[in-house]
């Protein structure tokens, strides 16, 4: 294989059944990440279009390609929104927002819309980071960790380890489970510590499964300390790309003792989604305020 197979796939998706051309508040949330970009679209306050495409150098040109992706498969321009607000790593660069809000609060916000007002932690697995968050019945933050800089434990250090062995990003979980027995994780400090141990296993005739499941158990150790530092409790919800892999997602829940919810939507665009549950809420008020007048 050749080229960039293991890295995960640019999307789009929208709502069928509707014809947002005719909603009377259309809000946009546009996730900047410092390896993936999402925008979400929502029409009266329903989620019916999203687009998902990779950060690369120019953080307000993978905004606007995030946006025109989610958009055009509705018949929609940026002209069209009537209000936009940007989240995540790049949020101060996306141009055509209205305003900005943390992507911590956006997370909370969506894990509340994505999976009800039990949520009380949220684990936010990124790209670059890791972040532990407490929220209210609401869906607004109490408290929260994030994880060092280091790229173990993320979306991006996955990719390495899916670069090194081969292995499309997508097949990581599911393989990370066909093995005999539960090996020793990896390095979870560093990942390059952790692309060396993975290295050496493999010279040594460990499988790609073997590596799979010890970096997974790496990454879930390291999660599931986090977890523990904010005092974890039900309920638990899991948000951003590491969410889509079973052998990480599973691990965690053993080593913690409790089953995360789930959610229909897709948990890469949490960000992208508490972005325009806030973007609707700000029409909301202004067009209130405006009616006062």
């Amino acid at each position: 294989m050749s080229g960039e197979f293991w890295r995960w796939k640019e999307a789009a998706w929208r709502d069928e059944t509707a014809d947002v051309r005719t909603a009377e508040s259309r809000t946009l949330g546009v996730d900047v990440g410092s390896v993936s970009s999402q925008a979400v679209l929502l029409a009266d306050g329903k989620l019916s279009a999203y687009a998902s495409t990779r950060t690369g150098s120019s953080s307000p040109d993978a905004a606007k390609k995030a946006a025109e992706m989610a958009l055009s498969g509705v018949g929609l321009t940026l002209e069209d929104i009537h209000f936009t607000v940007g989240t995540g790593y790049g949020r101060v660069n996306v141009p055509f927002a209205n305003k900005s809000v943390t992507e911590i609060a956006c997370h909370a916000r969506a894990s509340h819309f994505m999976a009800g007002p039990q949520v009380r932690t949220i684990l936010d697995m990124g790209g670059q980071d890791c972040k532990v968050i407490r929220c209210d019945e609401n869906g607004k933050v109490v408290n929260f960790l994030m994880n060092d800089k280091c790229a173990a434990g993320t979306g991006r250090g996955m990719e390495v380890i899916a670069d090194l062995l081969s292995v499309p990003i997508e097949e990581i979980g599911p393989r990370s489970f066909e093995i005999d027995a539960e090996p020793e994780p990896v390095s979870s400090t560093c990942v390059v510590f952790a692309k060396t141990e993975a290295m050496a296993m493999m010279r040594k005739g460990a499988s790609r499964e073997t590596v799979l499941a010890a970096y997974c158990s790496a990454m879930a150790r390291r999660v599931a300390a986090l977890l523990d530092r904010l005092d974890l409790q039900p309920a638990f919800f899991i948000t951003g790309g590491i969410a889509k892999n079973i052998g990480v997602v599973r691990r965690v829940e053993k080593r913690i003792g409790m089953q995360a919810l789930r959610s229909d939507i897709d948990s890469q665009i949490a960000g992208a989604l508490g972005a325009a549950l806030f973007a609707d809420a700000a029409l909301a008020k202004k067009r209130k305020k405006e009616g006062a007048k």
